[in-house]
């Protein structure tokens, strides 16, 4: 019995039956064809058109695999690239999203039986990054694109140029705060004995209204029963060596002039702290020679709880850490561990936030905020004490 006609009403019957995907192991990939039921795919293999197609494939079988092959790893790529771009992705997610298309070239046609050796396959390679961990594989593509890279590089380039910018204005504000506390110390007020010449002397004081607006010049030998005598402006010491009483508005302005500049700086101080967290807080904080925690249960009670130190990093969100206890390595995600906090004055390494990269002091605990007090031992801002630091922004830092 012959093919239906196209547009008859068999054709379009034919053709709701076939819509979507059908199972797997009814699609033969050389002739391109799908069958609906286990006696369509029967009668196709022993049609004469199928055993043509089994002939070629003999004839050549290495041809046809690799051609098969890489149809499958470009399309698969295709997807990755434009769907998913350089995030981390599971690759089965990947999968499932690939064989929607019912007109796909299928894995049991290709050199990978498995999902597991496709991804494999792709590291090796250098075309994505793999990881293993307990919810299967995870992907990252590697964007190697001219124009990609070059809008990578402008954008590095940007951000260190922003970084440099920030730690010259970082810097010229530690030094106005230092210099405007050496400038405090040195304008110190000290306070001496009062001593009069005549005790017995009664002291009479005139103000008058014009006394409030005008500077009044005295000697430093003149009395207080001397001072109605002295006119507005004039001094009645012959002697060049003569200080001036500043009027109390003067006084209240000038304090306030001070105070205004001081709320400024503490502003500039306050928007250059919350820049650094904005640049430094990323969603990864594993670092070497770090020591962490595994708080995950699949391993088993012989890691759960249990410390060891980050020997290496991998891709930012994994990680390589080796157990104190019995000295193996395992391959860790940074879901599956957590910093740990070392008792007071003890070094710890600032894994995430404005500081990130810089060692510290850890001074005090705030068990009920579960935060920390640190002072900043290296980098331009050392010496600087930092508090309210969260728990996870530190970590105790690995000792041979």
């Amino acid at each position: 019995m012959g093919k239906a006609e196209v547009g008859t009403p068999k054709w379009i019957g034919n053709k709701m039956k076939s819509k979507g995907l059908q199972k797997l192991r009814w699609y033969c990939q050389m002739c391109q064809k799908q069958c609906r039921d286990e006696n369509g795919f029967k009668c196709h293999t022993s049609s004469e058109s199928h055993q043509r197609q089994l002939l070629l494939f003999a004839d050549n079988s290495r041809k046809y695999l690799d051609e098969f092959s890489h149809e499958f790893e470009k399309d698969f790529l295709n997807l990755l690239r434009r769907q998913f771009g350089t995030k981390r992705v599971h690759a089965n997610v990947v999968y499932q999203e690939y064989i929607r298309d019912r007109n796909h070239t299928h894995m049991n046609a290709t050199r990978w039986t498995s999902l597991t050796g496709l991804c494999k396959h792709l590291s090796r390679h250098g075309k994505v990054v793999a990881d293993e961990t307990e919810k299967g594989w995870f992907i990252t593509y590697i964007d190697r694109d001219p124009e990609t890279i070059a809008r990578a590089e402008a954008v590095a380039k940007k951000q260190k140029m922003d970084k440099d910018d920030q730690e010259r204005v970082s810097d010229f504000i530690e030094k106005q705060v230092q210099k405007g506390k050496q400038e405090g110390e040195e304008e110190e007020t000290v306070f001496t004995e009062f001593k009069r010449d005549n005790p017995e002397e009664k002291i009479q004081i005139q103000l008058g209204p014009k006394i409030k607006k005008e500077e009044v010049q005295l000697a430093p030998s003149t009395s207080f029963s001397e001072m109605k005598d002295v006119k507005p402006g004039k001094s009645s010491a012959t002697d060049d060596s003569v200080f001036k009483v500043p009027h109390n508005k003067d006084i209240k302005k000038e304090k306030s002039t001070e105070k205004r500049k001081l709320s400024a700086l503490d502003e500039i101080m306050m928007e250059q702290e919350a820049s650094k967290e904005k640049f430094g807080r990323k969603d990864y904080w594993l670092t070497e020679n770090i020591v962490v925690k595994v708080i995950t249960k699949s391993l088993g009670d012989k890691y759960y709880k249990k410390k060891g130190y980050v020997k290496q990093v991998i891709d930012k969100y994994g990680a390589m850490v080796t157990m104190t206890d019995t000295g193996h390595t395992l391959k860790l995600d940074q879901s599956h561990l957590e910093t740990v906090i070392p008792a007071e004055g003890r070094t710890v390494m600032i894994v995430n936030g404005a500081y990130r990269g810089c060692r510290a002091t850890l001074k005090s605990l705030d068990a009920k905020n579960f935060c920390v007090s640190i002072t900043i031992d290296s980098g331009l801002v050392k010496g600087r004490v930092v508090e309210g630091v969260q728990y996870e922004d530190i970590c105790k830092i690995h000792t041979e």
